[in-house]
């Protein structure tokens, strides 16, 4: 008997696949509901809520305290709560910073803090080491002013940074927007708020948002309820506090018609575009999940989405074009957009609001639905997996008052959202005729978007969402050569009194002098947050063409160029060594000199009086310097003549690279006006520089830099 088993075991799965048609999918299994374990959850005397999620496969313990305010208003300090958020691990009032990072790090743990939380992760066996530590921090942190100066510091330069970060803007722009000037979520910091944000009012706004009233606890891990409690009272009983901050902000400043909203980034050869609107919903409301659907079959993170499939797949105008929702308790909106070609920039916004408006006429596909909640779910299960789910989940529902019952039963009620739902949702919440249109990009495209504004105007604004009153450039009543001749005159005579005369020759005087300069060696010391020892670098230029730039840190040399006159190269650890080929060649040459400008009209170099530009406040003429491989715009300061800034542009391989450096703190040396401070920033980049050391006329030997 047992042969014939065997046999039909073996003909079984060929009888059975036989009569299955795989032109039909099979219906999916009723969804189930999730047996979650409930966390527990008690109340400390001092108002602590503390909700426990037990794991004892790991001797691991996490605690996340989480604080309950509401963000507040920062006026003419806005940024305050980030300043301080950074600056709450810099010491407290018995242990230095360094001697608080030595501790963490001796028994192996995470401690980390920011403006609204503070967490801790170790081993069970170091819990009330780690503890103390956090402890300490909570309720003894003491701002040190070394340290306030130095994240001051830190931000001034990321704000530069922004200022050529395109995401960065439009984020801003977005932001200021979706939300009036009183509400928190509209606010951005910029370089005057940081100058307002000082030491005292980093601690009181420290006070004000951390206190126990309000706050929730959440710890994970391989301890149980007896000694929960125990910690809880042990490490934060004794925690006081103010009243916790509970401002309700309401919703976000809705639009009647679109609004088209626009920053300047000079020479960029992409927009960023994000087309933005409020939304009246919080995390509690029934809608929540059926618009978290509709979201991602319009433009989440899958490449199925809409407006993937039709600005990508379909049209080739960018890389991806997503959209995001961001629900809150104290405001909610929607972002659609990417980055684009500038010649596609009207195109690019017309089919976002196409995708919009379609959302909202007619019913998305089964198939669609099927597909995204097939997504959902499985992302929902992954979840699960990991400790810490069941306690966010615990921390959610005690927050945002959800049904208890809430993620017990997700999956059913994902499963019960119908495409009749969905558009039911869109047209509540969705628009196409009332959004913000926020395009980062090149002044060429301006005259492109009016016709999305319902008004057929353009709203200017700056990096840091600010309007812009002036809209463009103003003339300027010099020529470029008057500009080129007055720069040098001040650089290479800057003791004389008299104001320099425009004219288009360049002065004998200044070629004289720069004649009897064979060479000059620069060294600046650059730093910047992410490195914790500074850069070095070294600029040689050697009469009469050759240049020589290398950065180095801790003694080893990172990249390096060289340029002789009629040949060169770049190397660096990376890539190694590539010589430089014709273009490259090309551009240098134009390039020659101590002081290029000196010799743009005899090297051939192709430049442009843009006219004047108010740069923070001050009237700059603006040049515009093409070189054949890259883009520049200087800007020099209208009163004293001095260069400030430029922007370079260069593309390369189909991507492309921005660099903007800032030159600052003029000082005399060797009868020449030159920067002592400089900043490079590249986006994602900031470096900040001080001149070590600068000397002239010193005998350096080729064969030693080549």
């Amino acid at each position: 008997m047992k042969k014939y088993i065997i046999a039909l075991g073996l003909l079984a799965p060929t009888v059975l696949f036989g009569q299955i048609d795989r032109s039909i999918r099979p219906e999916a299994s009723p969804a189930p509901t999730i047996n979650i374990n409930d966390s527990e959850v008690f109340t400390t005397k001092n108002g602590i809520t503390v909700i426990l999620s037990e794991n004892h496969k790991l001797p691991r313990v996490s605690f996340n305290l989480v604080m309950g305010s509401n963000p507040e208003l920062e006026g003419i300090m806005a940024g305050l709560s980030d300043i301080a958020g950074s600056l709450i691990m810099s010491g407290t009032s018995s242990r230095t910073k360094d001697q608080l990072d030595n501790q963490i790090d001796y028994i192996g743990a995470s401690l980390s803090a920011d403006k609204n939380s503070m967490y801790l992760s170790c081993l069970t066996k170091h819990m009330d080491k780690g503890l103390t530590l956090m402890s300490d921090v909570l309720q003894n942190a003491n701002f040190p002013q070394s340290e306030v100066d130095r994240i001051i510091s830190q931000n001034k330069s990321g704000l530069l940074a922004t200022k050529s970060d395109a995401g960065t803007m439009s984020q801003n722009a977005v932001s200021v927007a979706n939300f009036s000037k009183s509400h928190p979520y509209s606010e951005v910091m910029t370089e005057k708020s940081l100058s307002n944000i000082n030491r005292d009012a980093i601690i009181q706004y420290y006070k004000r948002k951390f206190t126990p009233n309000g706050s929730y606890l959440v710890i994970v891990g391989d301890i149980s309820k007896d000694k929960a409690s125990v910690i809880a009272d042990q490490y934060f009983g004794n925690w006081m506090g103010t009243k916790v901050f509970q401002e309700q902000w309401g919703a976000g400043k809705f639009t009647k018609g679109n609004r088209v909203l626009f920053v300047k980034k000079p020479g960029a050869v992409q927009s960023v575009i994000k087309v933005s609107f409020p939304i009246n919903i919080t995390p509690s409301h029934e809608d929540y999940l059926k618009l978290t659907v509709l979201n991602n079959i319009l433009g989440g993170s899958m490449f199925g989405a809409r407006l993937m499939q039709n600005l990508r797949e379909d049209k080739a105008y960018t890389y991806g074009c997503y959209s995001r929702i961001n629900i809150t308790e104290n405001g909610s909106w929607l972002a659609a957009g990417g980055n684009f070609r500038n010649e596609v920039t009207d195109s690019a916004v017309t089919q976002i609001l196409y995708e919009l408006e379609r959302i909202t006429d007619e019913n998305v596909t089964k198939d669609e639905l099927d597909l995204i909640r097939s997504a959902m779910a499985g992302g929902f299960a992954r979840s699960l997996e990991r400790p810490s789910t069941v306690a966010r989940f615990a921390l959610n529902i005690i927050k945002n008052k959800l049904p208890k019952n809430y993620y017990q039963t997700y999956l059913k009620n994902l499963e019960a959202i119908t495409v009749d739902d969905l558009l039911l949702v869109a047209q509540k919440y969705f628009t196409s005729k009332n959004c913000n249109i926020v395009v980062v990009g090149n002044e060429d495209v301006i005259d492109n978007l009016k016709v999305f504004d319902t008004d057929g105007k353009i709203e200017m604004l700056d990096a840091f969402g600010k309007e812009v009153k002036e809209t463009s450039i103003m003339p300027a009543k010099i020529s470029a050569d008057m500009l080129l001749a007055a720069y040098v005159n001040k650089v290479t005579n800057p003791s004389s009194k008299k104001k320099v005369k425009m004219k288009a020759k360049m002065p004998k005087k200044a070629r004289k002098k720069i004649k009897k300069i064979t060479s000059m060696k620069e060294v600046f010391e650059l730093s910047m947050p992410q490195m914790p020892m500074p850069l070095i670098s070294t600029k040689i230029w050697i009469s009469p063409d050759t240049s020589v730039q290398f950065m180095e840190v801790n003694g080893m040399q990172m990249q390096k160029s060289y340029f002789d006159g009629t040949s060169g190269y770049t190397s660096n650890m990376q890539t190694g060594k590539e010589e430089y080929d014709a273009d490259d060649i090309n551009a240098e040459k134009k390039s020659k000199g101590l002081f290029p400008e000196m010799y743009y009209k005899s090297t051939g170099m192709n430049y442009e009086l843009l006219g004047i530009e108010k740069v923070d406040g001050i009237n700059h003429y603006v040049l515009k310097v093409m070189d054949g491989k890259s883009e520049t715009y200087s800007y020099y300061n209208k009163e004293t003549l001095l260069k400030s800034k430029s922007i370079s542009i260069q593309t390369q391989d189909g991507e492309t690279q921005e660099v903007v450096v800032t030159y600052d703190d003029f000082k005399e040396d060797n009868g020449i006006m030159l920067p002592t401070k400089t900043n490079i920033s590249t986006g994602e980049v900031n470096l900040s520089g001080k001149l070590k050391t600068r000397t002239f006329n010193e005998n350096i030997d080729l064969k030693s830099i080549k």
